[in-house]
């Protein structure tokens, strides 16, 4: 009874979920959302503006280079500290990153019970995607001509992820969320913007290249 007493304490579903030692959150969800939100136009604004003074680049490129960044820093910093720190929901720090976990398995208590698949995926986008998107930010700036084809590559790789995400959740049940508030904000919204972005970036990239060895093609037949 004791150890079902120590279980049930935690907010996720299954109520059975074993997670022994469970710290409840300690900071407000306002103060989670609002640092992840203001760190995140933090740096947007920060790589917008700098864009702007160093590379002279087209204002679409510009933000790319805002969501490379954006996008590789939240692979690296955020879902790197998931994938290294097993044991986030034992924090009794109040630390920040451990206190996302905590709040965002209200949405996914996949990540609270460390499911297989979701660590790696989570493995694999902070280790080769988050650094990919870093240089792709790079590539753009520099013009560097793999520029088009790695946001190709690693836009098809969220794309991926984010569906296997879904679909696994599916697959199991797609019961997994707190809430009806949890499940359509953390789970359905947040996660949405990596198929919406990756989508087009795909789809713009793919026209380029195609434009390029089209006009690459009509050149060489040129050639006497």
């Amino acid at each position: 009874m004791a150890g079902e007493s120590e279980a049930a304490r935690h907010p996720y579903i299954p109520t059975d979920l074993k997670l022994p030692e469970y710290v409840p959150i300690s900071l407000p969800v306002s103060t989670i959302l609002s640092v992840y939100l203001l760190s995140s136009l933090f740096v947007t604004f920060l790589v917008w503006t700098l864009s702007g003074r160093l590379t002279k680049r087209a204002k679409i490129e510009r933000l790319l280079m805002c969501w490379w960044i954006f996008t590789g820093l939240t692979h690296m910093v955020l879902e790197g500290y998931f994938v290294f720190s097993p044991e986030f929901y034992k924090d009794k720090t109040s630390f920040y990153l451990a206190e996302v976990w905590k709040e965002y398995s209200k949405g996914d208590s996949r990540y609270a019970a460390r499911e297989s698949g979701i660590v790696s995926i989570e493995g694999l986008t902070s280790v080769l995607e988050g650094p990919a998107c870093i240089l792709a930010a790079y590539a753009i700036a520099t013009e560097k001509s793999y520029s088009y084809i790695l946001q190709f590559a690693i836009s098809l790789g969220q794309l991926y992820g984010t569906f296997v995400y879904y679909i696994t959740a599916l697959l199991d049940g797609d019961n997994f969320s707190s809430g009806p508030i949890y499940y359509y904000s953390y789970f359905v919204v947040a996660n949405s913007f990596w198929i919406l972005i990756p989508s087009l970036i795909a789809t713009r990239c793919w026209k380029k290249i195609c434009i390029a060895m089209s006009t690459e093609s009509h050149m060489k037949t040129k050639v006497p």
